[in-house]
């Protein structure tokens, strides 16, 4: 297994990035690629997950080694794939998930896509209690999506959403649930990443 890929970050797309390891390209799929917007061409290093299946091969690619680790254990419930674990990762708030489990929360669960009461439940019997060794590390400089830059042109923005709304879909939500939040995420001036967080904090009230 790949431990983690030391790079710069060369693309950034709606559900991977692209990171240039001495001239060789590796395509890594990420809860948010969009929190590595800030690192464009830029020296990262990210922690990877092999992800082996007889029709395919893929790498995933997280911030810190604790969602990684979070992102295996939610491989392992029936019902998850790597598709739904990365949408209940790309909050970028892994101790929210953690909460959420440890006190049954059902409700919070089931607004992620692809997870229903059956899932959330089954989300909950198999780690409840088996979490608790997570250190989540908010402010430490382990994340790569923080943007102080200023944007002010409209067009800008109106891009960054489009492509935030475009991120939404690639984790699943469907246009009814991304429809809901689009007015309040229009009176904002935020990233691209920043809309996608704005978005899910939405979605999951």
């Amino acid at each position: 297994m790949i431990e983690f890929l030391k790079g710069k970050v060369v693309l950034i797309d709606v559900d991977s990035i692209v990171i240039d390891v001495h001239n060789v390209g590796y395509l890594v799929y990420c809860p948010n690629p969009y929190h590595f917007e800030g690192n464009l061409h830029q020296e990262i290093t990210i922690y990877t997950y092999q992800h082996v299946r007889e029709d395919s091969i893929k790498l995933f690619g997280f911030s810190q080694r604790e969602e990684r680790w979070l992102f295996e254990k939610l491989l392992q419930v029936s019902g998850i794939g790597p598709k739904g674990a990365l949408a209940i990762l790309a909050t970028g708030e892994p101790d929210m998930v953690i909460h959420a489990i440890e006190n049954e929360d059902e409700l919070f669960l089931v607004k992620f896509p692809g997870v229903g009461k059956k899932t959330a439940r089954q989300i909950i019997l198999d780690l409840k209690g088996k979490l608790t060794d997570i250190i989540t590390s908010k402010g430490n400089g382990s994340s790569f999506g923080n943007i102080t830059q200023e944007k002010s042109s409209t067009s800008l923005h109106n891009l960054e959403l489009k492509e935030a709304l475009e991120a939404l879909k690639a984790l699943g939500y469907v246009d009814r649930e991304i429809n809901k939040v689009i007015p309040q995420l229009q009176e904002e001036k935020l990233t691209t990443d920043g809309y996608i967080r704005r978005a899910l904090q939405l979605m999951l009230k």
